[in-house]
């Protein structure tokens, strides 16, 4: 089954309204492969999710980087998946390892918050991923599938879910999964999803990279059998984001 290359820009908590215009029109005058062949969608922060989905073009899509775990209400500062939903913002990015990290965000409430906004419509970008002590320690595949695990045990339906593997160790780092590393939990995960989820799930989802992807590293990691894509950090935010739109050109070609 073929899998559309997905390429999500995260630009975290950065950006100014100048600042915003100036990407945005630099993505939208991006000579860039169809949407036939990729799937590009940006996040930005909150503030200006209005503002980017109101002149961004039409082929991308637009992405919040959370939402709460529940319908809202007296949650201060927390924004609800059904004001996603209302702004029309379909997607939604989860259990980024920086909130894992920082914001202590267990597996279980990030599960929690994947089937809270896939139950209200939204499409859900599922990050995962292992700390440098794991990885060390030969706990890669133990920590990323009991993350994926406990997103499993809470949904029915990964038709709307592109799962990220995110090395904590490679993200804003500079330090990047090495193609092989990449290819390896990506194909340990995807035989995974089909011993514990189904064989069908495991074919179709999308599995995609995150940690300093970069013009230099992304045609390689691209080709690479059981990588669908990449969530990209600081790159997103310069010139260099269209060349890894690009790599989805050579993806398994």
């Amino acid at each position: 089954m073929a899998r559309k290359f997905f390429v999500g820009g995260n630009w975290k908590c950065n950006g100014t309204v100048a600042e915003v215009n100036k990407i945005v029109k630099l993505l939208n005058e991006a000579d860039v492969p169809s949407e036939d062949v990729v799937e590009v969608v940006i996040s930005p922060p909150f503030v200006f999710l209005p503002q980017v989905k109101a002149v961004l073009r039409s082929d991308f899509a637009v992405a919040a980087q959370n939402a709460w775990v529940r319908k809202g209400g007296a949650y201060t500062g927390e924004i609800s998946a059904e004001m996603l939903i209302n702004l029309e913002i379909p997607w939604v990015i989860l259990g980024h390892s920086e909130r894992r990290a920082l914001l202590k965000e267990s597996n279980e409430f990030v599960a929690d918050k994947v089937a809270y906004a896939l139950s209200q419509g939204l499409k859900v970008i599922a990050c995962i991923g292992e700390t440098l002590e794991q990885r060390e320690a030969g706990e890669t595949l133990n920590v990323v599938s009991e993350q994926t695990r406990a997103i499993a045990e809470k949904i029915k339906d990964w038709s709307n879910v592109v799962l990220v593997y995110e090395p904590v160790w490679a993200i804003g780092t500079g330090k990047v999964a090495t193609p092989v590393q990449a290819q390896e939990v990506h194909a340990d995960l995807r035989s995974w999803l089909a011993t514990n989820v189904s064989s069908d799930v495991a074919e179709s989802v999308r599995i995609i990279y995150g940690g300093s992807v970069n013009a230099g590293n992304c045609v390689e990691l691209a080709g690479q059998p059981d990588v669908d894509g990449f969530l990209v950090g600081g790159a997103s935010l310069k010139a260099e984001f269209v060349d890894i739109i690009r790599s989805a050109l050579v993806s398994k070609s």
